[in-house]
């Protein structure tokens, strides 16, 4: 952590009072500063279920009335990698990033993803601190201005990347999946998404639907398409 940047400035900033400071200085330690066991990645694990769980119950208490599919749009794009570096940003997130130095440690720090997972282990760290009630807190706060602004279901990332290259003539996006890791009760699913003419993407999730989602999210981010 930046040697001007005290990890309880961060505590404001969010506004949950750690009694373990510890977990939050670990969820801004980037792999590349932390040995395995001691860097962000299990919290970062942790906190991409709990942000699903939190932003899964808001949405029916704000949309009663809401189908399952409409609903599993909203909370696609509200959990994707570009809310999450959006939102990373307004809270300045990567001015307590902790990375490894050289030439690209610049580039870590301000990286979407890097930041995108930064914030989920920030919410997995608080988790672990205050329980869910505190998980909640921390999510309908940073979250309240994205779920306000969706005024209609967005249309999801796969949808959006499929009309996208069928607008241009091109055979439709190929889903594979790269790896399987993890227990059956927890898995953690890589895929990768494939566009004729273009550098494929991946991303990772606990479901092969949700990593498709946001390999697709992904892609999109790369050229530069509004969902």
């Amino acid at each position: 952590m930046p040697a001007d940047r005290a990890p309880e400035e961060l505590a404001a900033r969010i506004g949950h009072d750690f009694a373990r400071i510890d977990l939050l200085e670990r969820a801004v330690t980037h792999s590349s500063f932390g040995v395995s066991g001691n860097n962000n990645q299990r919290l970062e694990f942790l906190g991409d279920r709990v942000l699903g769980l939190v932003l899964a119950d808001c949405l029916i208490n704000r949309f009663p009335d809401e189908p399952e599919g409409d609903l599993a749009k909203r909370l696609g794009s509200l959990a994707d990698g570009r809310t999450l570096a959006t939102i990373a940003g307004e809270i300045e997130l990567s001015d307590w990033l902790r990375t490894g130095e050289g030439d690209q440690a610049s580039d870590i720090a301000s990286s979407q993803a890097v930041l995108a997972d930064a914030l989920e282990a920030v919410i997995g760290a608080v988790y672990l601190d205050g329980e869910l009630g505190a998980a909640r807190g921390l999510v309908e706060r940073l979250w309240e201005g994205s779920l306000s602004e969706q005024s209609c279901p967005p249309v999801d990332s796969k949808t959006a990347l499929q009309e996208w290259v069928q607008a241009r003539s091109q055979p439709l996006p190929q889903y594979n999946v790269v790896s399987r890791t993890g227990p059956d009760h927890a898995p953690e699913f890589t895929v990768e998404v494939s566009v004729s003419g273009l550098t494929p993407a991946r991303a990772s999730s606990g479901s092969k639907r949700s990593a498709e989602q946001k390999a697709a999210a992904a892609m999109l981010d790369a050229i530069d398409i509004d969902r």
